[in-house]
This record gives structure tokens, C-alpha cells and sequence, in this order.
């Protein structure tokens, strides 16, 4: 095993403020100096005992429970010194500046994960699992960032690497042994398999955009022109009057923003100015706001008052957002309100578009479109089996799937070993990114420096 650093690193592990208990952590090779200086005497791994922590002029610091793990049998692979002493800032601090006089540094953002991925006590997916435990905003993200923390989501990459690997052979002996009568790329076998890869790869997207989902949840922008019934569609996801609701047009002139977590699934929802042309300075200020948020929305809500509309389609009723933004990858609904007045039923579609009907008055319907955004947004209604992930993965998981794709196409197409080889080269490059058998130094820095301190 291969240590990331010599040196001895030093952090809080516990949130800044006052509390019951505050976690210093240290990781390096000469534990044991910091141990004696700090303790007074020697413990045993993996045995809490309590102990003064003492200052460099033997003034008492604090006092708490001390936990040495061994290396290699810790979470970084060093050796580790936990002091778990009281909580507030003072206190730590005085204990972080003690170290650092033995000669710890303070540690970056994410460097205990860092050095555990790099020392291979976890492979790069689990190290972010970590981190996406740490922040989960529900119970079905936590649940997930533990399955992939506790390795499913790097099994099934190693699952569809180890049979890559096994095509390669393959292919790669009718390339440097070509004089054999053996036809290895004409064995039926061979095609068979990587459309079981592609496959495999297309259900491990799917519970990656899942993870991602989990993860950083749904932006939806409510869109339309006034009293049109933004303010009360967006009080009915709610669950709650967040947003003022009155008979006026125009009540709403800036974004409002709430963050709410339905099924699971955070959800980031802004309400916005209504779209008409104005000579006021406020409300032209809060419709530029609000084609801001139109523009990077992940789903766009177009209310329309279902009385005012006889043909009902997005191309009709709403022509400026494709104008505007003919290459967006948002998702856009067409939501009738006020249905209540008219004889459309509650959540049906119209012209085979996404129109769905709802009365915000009576909250009909918004359960039938909640589950419409969350189909488009990727979500499989079910939390068993998923695992966090990330958009990096999803992004390496496309990529090696589209160089699975074009291998077979080689097989098929020409036969050509050599080009076939290539593609599933890079296909298996592609899924060892996610794990981090293939990681550039810039990723890692990325990556982990969006960690908290102490992890």
C-alpha cells in the first residue's frame, strides 16, 4: 500500500457552534507523537479511554475520550487520533493549535476521504458517497448514498468493466493472432454479450439520474402571464399560502424561491413575474428575472387560465420560449388552471402534449402533475436498489455506452478487430473514471475540495 503524504493532517469533525461534544481528528505515520505529547502516555487502538488534554506548558485544554486507530486499520489507511472533548469554538481551536504546534497541518476540504481513495480504502464513487451522505436533504438520498457508499454502485461499474475486459480478450487475439483458423469476432457469443453490456448500461443511467435526482433535487420554474395562477399552483406544492394570492394581475414582481422535499425528491420551486409587456421599471426588472430562471430551470411550468385558451398547445400559447431558447434542455409543461370553470377534467393531456389540467383553487390535479414532473425528470418511483450519483457519472456512463454501441456496429458492419478493440478501450476508460482507476489530478482536486472540512 502506498501512502498519499507523510505528513500529519489536522481538522474539526464536528459543525462549527456551541454543542454537548467537538471532534478533533488526525491522520498521519508519527500518531504517536501527537498521542504522548497530548495524552501524557501510550493507549491501545480501538480503545476509548478518558484523558486531560494537555497544553504545551501542561495547562489542562480539555478533557475527553481519545481514540487511536492503527494503520492500515482505519479510514484513511494511517494512522488516526480522534480527541472527543467539548463543543465551541474556543475549546477546538485550542486543541487544533496545540497540534499544529507538534507539527500537524490543518487539512484541506474533503483531504481524509482524499487520502482514503488514494491509500485504497475506497474507490472514488464511495469517497463522494461520503460526501453526498453528509448532505442528504431525505431519507431516500441517505439510503442511497449508503448503497453506494457500501460499494453497489462501484460493483456494477466493475461487473460491466470485468465483462469488457473479457470481450477484449477476444478481440484482441483475433488481432495479433490472425493466421489462426480461429474466427473469434464470427462467434455469435460476441455480439450477444455486448448487447447484454449495452443493456446493463442503459439500467445503470437510468438509477445514476435516479442518484442525481436524489442528490441535488428539481429546480422548477413556474412561468405565465399574470393572475394567471402561478402563486397558487406554486402554495399548492407547497403545501402552504408562501406566496401572496390576490385578484390583482401583477402581484408577484420578483422570484420567490422555496425549498420543499416531495416523495423524496428535494425540490427547488421559484415562482415568477408574470410575462406581459409593461412600462413599469419594477415589473419589467422582475420579468428579466424571470426569463433568468426560465433559462436554467430543469422543468419549466407554463400556467395558462384554461378559460382564456381554445387551442391549447405550447406552440400556441407560449411561442416565445422556443424563440428565445431553441436549444433548451429543460423540460416544459403546459399546466391549465382554473379548470373548475370550464369542463376539463383534472390531469388529462390535450393534442398529445404535456398540458395538464389542475384547479389550484380546489387542488385537483397537482398530484397527477408532481408525478408527470418527476417521469420526466428521471425518477423511478422507487427507492430500492438506487445509489447516489453524480452528474460526472452519468456523463462517463453515456460515454461508454455510445463506444459499446459503435463497437457493435464495427462488429457487425466490418468486422474490423482493430476498431472494435478501440471502442471498447475507451468504453472501459470511460466506466474507470467513475471509479477512479483512471483519474486525472485535476478531477481528484475538484472533487474533493467540495468536501467538508474534517471528511
Amino acid at each position: 500500500m502506498v501512502l498519499n503524504s507523510l505528513d500529519t493532517i489536522v481538522a474539526i469533525a464536528t459543525p462549527a457552534g456551541v454543542g454537548g461534544i467537538g471532534v478533533v481528528r488526525l491522520s498521519g505515520n508519527d500518531i504517536k507523537k501527537f498521542i504522548l505529547s497530548i495524552l501524557g502516555e501510550e493507549i491501545q487502538p480501538r480503545m476509548a479511554s478518558y484523558h486531560k488534554f494537555i497544553g504545551s506548558d501542561g495547562e489542562c485544554l480539555d478533557t475527553g475520550i481519545a481514540l487511536y486507530f492503527s494503520a492500515p486499520n482505519s479510514f484513511t489507511g494511517e494512522e488516526i487520533l480522534e480527541l472527543q472533548g467539548h463543543g465551541g469554538s474556543v475549546v477546538q481551536d485550542r486543541l487544533i493549535q496545540r497540534c499544529v504546534e507538534l507539527g500537524a497541518r490543518v487539512a484541506r476540504p474533503g483531504e481524509f476521504s482524499e487520502r482514503a481513495f488514494l491509500n485504497g480504502k475506497l474507490d472514488l464513487a464511495e469517497a463522494e458517497a461520503v460526501a453526498d451522505l453528509v448532505e442528504a436533504g431525505s431519507v431516500q438520498a441517505a439510503r442511497s448514498a449508503v448503497r453506494s457508499m457500501c460499494g453497489d454502485f462501484s460493483r456494477e461499474i466493475k461487473n460491466v468493466v470485468n465483462s469488457l475486459k473479457d470481450i477484449r480478450v477476444f478481440v484482441e487475439a483475433s488481432i495479433d493472432f490472425p493466421e489462426e483458423e480461429i474466427e473469434f469476432l464470427t462467434d455469435p457469443k460476441i455480439l450477444q454479450t455486448l448487447e447484454n453490456i449495452e443493456n446493463r448500461l442503459g439500467d445503470i443511467i437510468n438509477k445514476a439520474r435516479h442518484g442525481v435526482l436524489l442528490r441535488d433535487g428539481l429546480t422548477i420554474v413556474l412561468a405565465g402571464r399574470p393572475n394567471a395562477g402561478k402563486s397558487s399552483i406554486l402554495n399548492c406544492l407547497v403545501g402552504s399560502e408562501e406566496a401572496i394570492v390576490t385578484a390583482e394581475a401583477g402581484t408577484t414582481r420578483d422570484v420567490l424561491r422555496k425549498a420543499v422535499v416531495v416523495n423524496g425528491i428535494p425540490l427547488q420551486l421559484i415562482d415568477t413575474a408574470g410575462l406581459r409587456e409593461t412600462t413599469s421599471i419594477v415589473e419589467k426588472e422582475g420579468i428579466r428575472r424571470a426569463w433568468a430562471e426560465i433559462e436554467v430551470a430543469d422543468c419549466v411550468l407554463y400556467v395558462v387560465d384554461a378559460t382564456e385558451v381554445s387551442n391549447p398547445s405550447v406552440n400556441t400559447v407560449w411561442p416565445d420560449f422556443y424563440r428565445k431558447f431553441p436549444e433548451s434542455t429543460a423540460s416544459l409543461t403546459l399546466v391549465l388552471n382554473k379548470i373548475d370553470l370550464t369542463d376539463l377534467a383534472p390531469g388529462e393531456m390535450i393534442n398529445n402534449d404535456p398540458a395538464f389540467c389542475v384547479s389550484a383553487k380546489y387542488r385537483t390535479g397537482i398530484n397527477a402533475l408532481i408525478n408527470h414532473l418527476f417521469q420526466q425528470a428521471g425518477f423511478l418511483d422507487r427507492g430500492q436498489g438506487a445509489f447516489s450519483a453524480r452528474g460526472r457519472h452519468v456523463s462517463a456512463l453515456k460515454s461508454a455506452l455510445s463506444h459499446v454501441t459503435s463497437g457493435k456496429q464495427q462488429l457487425i458492419q466490418s468486422g474490423s478487430g482493430e476498431l472494435v478493440a478501440e471502442d471498447l478501450r475507451q468504453a472501459q476508460n470511460s466506466l474507470s473514471e467513475i471509479t477512479g482507476n483512471i483519474t486525472s489530478d485535476e478531477l481528484l482536486g475538484e472533487i474533493f475540495s467540495s468536501f467538508c472540512i474534517g471528511k
